[in-house]
């Protein structure tokens, strides 16, 4: 099936794409030529890297699509050749470049709107190209060059020149396409642009074609303006000057709706963007981030950059038709536009590679920031230096809130010593990055703030603070951006808290705020999302519901609450232990990367589940004597331990097993060692319980035969069991004892009896040598 025959099964993409190719008249070339001109534009293998063979490309299109509707007026049906023949007409009509570029375009935007509808087309792909084939306005914005922050219009010397109109203000371009015509075409085939920012951007696009039409006016207005200066004796004077009122009347009242129309998209934009820092942020907590979407935001950046900037040239060609001696209105909107231009560019300047947000001293650590407006002010040319320092929360508030200004002692205002603090950006032609990267950053020294109360280091926010100052044509810009805040730590054992503290920041901080304001408690439904995210990111499978449940529990202890606080998270102790939740949470978490990654991702550990449920759980099973489960800890940090129902039909709980543990033998081998271990109670109600090797046999270590002359120690795990008061299974303490014959077995312990079954406090396994 066609790509058109794709589009014209949805009423609604048939009609937006009709509007669009009736804005130049082709939407009946389109119907009539659907096959050939999706065949002759895909197939294309020609990748144009100029202006002149991208000429060159669309006249040769042009010429191929002349000699397709000569070949059709042979066709026997009378109204097909009359349609041809107004075809035709309407092709002499309009230039080959903006034809063949408005046709490729919407090949582009019908494959994105076929993506949406989940009927992407199979096919050979259009070839990538540097230029925006879109529409003429892209082209304009291309060729526009840009605008500095206090306004003035300026060429950039990338750019092909242009004939633009006003001697460079505001020009209509319909024949070239700058070198940096807004991004990379993304090849028919891979389309995948975030709709809403493809909204965004065709609408930018739409009001920039609007707004251009007025640069005829305007060259007519000052032209007929300097006609009047220079016959003020003329009889038709005054005529004259009515005329050129009501002409800048009606010019004045197409800038101000331009910038009614611009002002709710550059506010639209700054929000998406605002909006992927947000998604930054919970990255840090290890959510899934789309990075590439920057680079949309930026075309939408660049495209804005442009359009204000032609606006800005606009308003002070028109003021400078000097009629009457006050024009509110008109220095109203300059004033405007230009406060637009500037909080459009340093909004522009951002983070994209954030620092580590624990940063420990003496440690490398790398960073990048990137400037959204790629090269349309043309800084690209003379590119400036970035500087880095490290700001407190204290310095950092003040600077934001007060509008502290950016001065040469900025770099004294520093909370610590950074190395390698400073980076000149470049800019990348063939993806229109413009960026500065930090690649071999190291803390030295830190100055803390002094503490209150509670407060410890590990709760103390830091953030680096990245600045620029630039000229373009005599204007200077200053821009600045922090990254997300960083915990400063000198000792590995400082990490836990310092987790604890960029956790809760990242997962409910706002972007837009005074630095750092956080709220001190959240919901659990906030809670849950923050705490599975990060778990299954660390170890690669999500929390269950149960999982959850149990958490919750952990967290409000004897009170029932639908918010959990800041405290309750991390700094009071869970109940008769002598850590906090998060510190347990952390060190499971740790436990899990490093040492149990491969069975938890296999559903073999159930983890997060008290005693009495995992005793009732077991007692129910099927599968009786022999089955068995994995549960972390509660009293011990970091520690997994067994239950399992013993021959006595009751369920033994063994002591822990921590890091240091699985140092020596992993957690696979040890079940293996543990004949009493029959089958894995399921962690999913819906499943049933698996043979032990079944479900562990990926993870044992392979057994191997000695060297020829040696002979071979092994380690095992051997649980030695009494008989308590109540009949139950336990696991006893064991301890070594002297060394045998070198032909024998040993099993090192002790005997004793003790009057429970659970001993998560005791040593229920030993270390057996076989030689």
């Amino acid at each position: 099936m066609s790509l058109w025959k794709r589009i014209s099964s949805h009423a609604d993409c048939e009609a937006r794409m009709a509007a669009y190719y009736d804005e130049k008249g082709l939407f009946d070339l389109r119907l009539c030529l659907a096959a050939w001109i999706e065949d002759r534009i895909m197939s294309e293998q020609i990748t144009p890297n100029s202006a002149e063979q991208l000429e060159r490309v669309a006249l040769k299109f042009n010429e191929d699509l002349q000699q397709k509707l000569l070949s059709t007026r042979t066709a026997s049906d009378q109204a097909l050749k009359y349609r041809v023949v107004e075809l035709c007409t309407q092709i002499q009509r309009t230039s080959a470049l903006e034809l063949y570029t408005h046709l490729r375009g919407g090949l582009q935007k019908e494959l994105q709107l076929a993506t949406e509808k989940s009927v992407a087309t199979p096919g050979p792909s259009m070839p990538l190209s540097p230029y925006n084939m879109n529409n003429p306005a892209a082209a304009m914005v291309a060729a526009g060059g840009g605008v500095g922050v206090g306004g003035g219009y300026m060429d950039s010397s990338e750019l092909m020149s242009v004939q633009p109109a006003l001697g460079g203000g505001l020009g209509v371009i319909h024949n070239a396409v700058g070198a940096n015509g807004g991004g990379n075409v993304t090849p028919i085939g891979m389309a995948t642009a975030k709709v809403e920012l493809y909204e965004i951007e065709h609408q930018i696009l739409q009001y920039f074609n609007d707004f251009s039409t007025c640069g005829n006016s305007l060259k007519m207005l000052v032209q007929n303006y300097s006609y009047m200066l220079n016959s003020t004796g003329s009889p038709n004077a005054e005529e004259a000057f009515k005329c050129l009122m009501t002409e800048k009347a009606a010019i004045v009242t197409t800038l101000c709706r331009s910038y009614l129309c611009y002002e709710p998209l550059q506010e639209l934009i700054i929000s998406e963007l605002n909006n992927w820092r947000r998604q930054q942020a919970l990255a840090g907590n290890g959510a899934p981030f789309n990075e590439s979407t920057l680079d949309q935001i930026q075309r939408c950046f660049e495209l804005l950059e442009s359009f204000i900037g032609h606006l800005l040239a606009a308003v002070k060609e028109t003021l400078r038709v000097h009629i009457v001696n006050d024009e509110p209105e008109l220095n109203n909107l300059l004033e405007r536009v230009r406060s637009a231009q500037k909080n459009l560019v340093c909004a522009a300047f951002i983070v994209d590679k954030q620092p580590p947000q624990v940063m420990k001293t003496n440690t490398r650590f790398a960073a990048s920031v990137r400037w959204l407006i790629g090269s349309q002010l043309g800084i690209h040319n003379n590119p400036p230096t970035i500087e880095c320092i490290i700001m407190s929360e204290n310095q950092a508030n003040r600077f934001v809130t007060r509008g502290t200004q950016m001065d040469s002692t900025l770099a004294g205002q520093s909370s610590g010593e950074i190395q390698n603090c400073s980076s000149t950006m470049e800019y990348q032609q063939n993806n229109h990055i413009f960026s500065a990267s930090f690649r071999n950053m190291q803390l030295k020294k830190i100055k803390r703030a002094e503490k209150k109360g509670t407060e410890s280091v590990m709760d103390e926010k830091f953030a680096l603070f990245f600045y620029a100052t630039t000229t373009v044509n005599d204007y200077q810009i200053r821009v600045w951006t922090l990254s997300l805040p960083v915990v400063v730590i000198v000792h590995g054992n400082q990490e836990p808290q310092s987790w604890a503290t960029i956790t809760w920041d990242n997962a409910f901080a706002d972007i837009v705020r005074e630095p750092f304001m956080i709220t001190d408690r959240v919901t659990w439904a906030q809670l849950s999302v923050a705490l599975n995210t990060k778990f299954g990111s660390s170890t690669q499978r999500a929390l269950t519901r149960d999982n959850l449940d149990f958490l919750y529990e952990k967290l409000q202890r004897d009170e029932r609450s639908d918010y959990i606080t800041w405290n309750q998270f991390c700094k009071e102790p869970l109940p008769d232990r002598p850590f906090t939740f998060w510190e347990w949470f952390f060190a499971i978490m740790k436990l899990t990367k490093d040492h149990l990654m491969g069975m938890w991702k296999a559903s073999c550990i159930m983890g997060f589940i008290n005693k009495v449920k995992a005793q009732d759980d077991l007692m129910r099973s099927a599968t009786g004597i022999g089955t068995f489960l994995l549960r972390f800890s509660d009293s011990e940090l970091g520690g997994v331990t067994i239950a399992y129902v013993n021959e006595y039909g009751s369920v033994t709980m063994l002591s822990p097993w921590t890091a240091r543990d699985f140092q020596i033998l992993n957690l696979a081998d040890r079940i293996r060692d543990l004949n009493m271990l029959r089958w894995l109670h399921p962690s999913d109600t819906n499943a049933v319980p698996q043979d032990r090797d079944r479900a562990f046999g990926e993870f044992y270590s392979p057994r191997t035969e000695p060297t020829p002359g040696y002979v071979r120690s092994t380690l095992h795990v051997q649980v030695r069991n009494t008989i308590g008061d109540n009949g139950s299974i336990i696991g006893t303490p064991q301890h070594p004892i002297p060394s045998p014959p070198q032909d024998s077995s040993m099993s090192m312990g002790n005997s004793g009896e003790f009057a429970m079954a659970d001993f998560e406090s005791m040593t229920n396994f030993v270390d057996v040598y076989k030689l």
